[in-house]
C-alpha cells in the first residue's frame, strides 16, 4: 500500500467489510510504540456511566432494594 500525494491510503475491501468500515464513517489515529492504530471512532459509553446517578437520590443500596421489593 502506498501514501498519496495528499496522505490517503486505500484500506483494503476485506478489512472495511470486517470492521464496519464504510464511507462517512469517522475514525480515530492513535500513535503507539510500534506504529499507528486506526480505530474506528464511537460513542460508546460504558454501562455504568449510563446509569450512575439516574436515582437523584441519596439512599443505601439495601434498604432501597429492600423497598422496591415491598418488603
Amino acid at each position: 500500500m502506498k501514501i498519496g500525494e495528499r496522505g490517503q491510503v486505500t484500506i483494503p475491501k476485506a478489512i472495511r467489510e470486517k470492521y464496519g468500515l464504510l464511507p462517512q464513517i469517522e475514525v480515530d489515529f492513535l500513535l503507539k510504540e510500534t506504529g499507528i492504530l486506526i480505530r474506528k471512532k464511537t460513542h460508546h459509553v460504558s454501562p455504568v456511566e449510563q446509569v450512575y446517578g439516574i436515582l437523584g437520590k441519596n439512599v443505601q443500596t439495601d434498604p432501597y432494594i429492600e423497598s422496591i421489593r415491598g418488603r
